[in-house]
C-alpha cells in the first residue's frame, strides 16, 4: 500500500511566507518571483528558494514566457485543498489583513477560477433551491435550466458527464469566510468568465478582490432573483 506523503505538502505550507504567496496564486493568474516577493514581503532570492519547495510538493508550476519566468498554481485541485485548509486554519489575523488591505476583499473574490464569497453562496444557495444544482453523492449534478445560457454556462452532454465522473462538472467548495459551499468546477469557471465578459464584475486593485457593477447587480436579481447589493454590503 503505497502511504501519501503528507508531510511534503506539510512542509510546503508550514512558513508564513510560502502561504503568503499560495493566497496570492489564489486569485489564478500567474506571477513573477518578484511580484510574489514583494507580496510576501521577502527578497527576491529568498522567493526562489520558496517557490523550489512549492514545485517539488506539486503545488506550483513555473512557466517561462519570453526573458520572465511566471509561476502559477499547479491545478484547480490544488486551489480547492487549499481553500478547503483555510476553513479550518486560524484566520483571525488573516481576516484583519485583508479588511485594512483590501477593504474587505472577503465579500467578493475569486477562488482561483471561480466566484467567492457571500454573493458566491448566496447565488448557490438559489441554484439548488431551483433545481439548476442537486446535491448527490456528496457533490452537485447541473441539471437543465433556462437560467443557465442566460449566466453563461453550456452544460455538457449526458454522455461527456458520465466519461468525467472523476473530475465532476459542478463541484462543491466550502467557502473559508462563510463556511457554506459555493460552486467551483468548470461550471464555477464559466460562471465567472462569463461575469467578466459581461462587465458585472471587475477586478480592483486588490489582487483576489472583485467589484459587482450595477449591471452585474442587475442582472443577477433579474435572473436569480438575489438583492445581489445587499449581500455585498452585508
Amino acid at each position: 500500500m503505497t502511504t501519501p506523503r503528507f508531510d511534503i505538502i506539510g512542509q510546503a505550507i508550514s512558513d508564513a511566507s510560502r502561504t503568503r504567496m499560495l493566497c496570492e496564486l489564489m486569485e489564478g493568474r500567474s506571477f513573477t518571483n518578484k511580484e510574489l516577493a514583494s507580496a510576501a514581503g521577502i527578497t527576491a532570492q529568498t522567493a526562489s528558494a520558496h517557490l523550489r519547495l512549492l514545485q517539488d510538493a506539486g503545488l506550483v508550476l513555473a512557466e517561462k514566457r519570453g526573458r520572465c519566468v511566471f509561476h502559477r498554481l499547479a491545478n484547480a485541485e490544488v486551489a480547492g485543498v487549499l481553500e478547503q485548509l483555510a476553513t479550518i486554519a486560524p484566520s483571525d489575523h488573516l481576516i484583519r489583513a485583508q479588511r485594512r488591505k483590501a477593504g474587505d476583499i472577503a465579500q467578493l473574490r475569486s477562488c482561483y477560477d471561480h466566484l467567492a464569497g457571500p454573493l458566491a453562496v448566496a447565488m448557490t444557495d438559489r441554484f439548488l433551491q431551483r433545481g439548476l444544482l442537486v446535491e448527490a453523492d456528496g457533490g452537485f449534478r447541473a441539471c437543465a435550466g433556462e437560467a443557465w445560457s442566460k449566466l453563461g454556462v453550456t452544460l455538457p452532454p449526458a454522455s461527456a458527464v458520465a466519461a468525467a465522473a472523476r473530475q465532476p462538472f459542478a463541484r462543491p467548495c466550502m467557502d473559508w469566510t462563510e463556511r457554506r459551499l459555493h460552486v467551483s468546477g468548470p461550471l464555477g469557471k464559466q460562471l465567472l468568465t462569463h461575469a467578466f465578459e459581461r462587465g458585472w464584475v471587475r477586478r480592483n486593485r486588490y489582487k483576489r478582490g472583485l467589484q459587482l457593477t450595477g449591471p452585474g447587480a442587475r442582472a443577477l436579481d433579474q435572473i436569480l432573483g438575489l438583492r445581489s447589493a445587499e449581500l455585498i454590503d452585508a
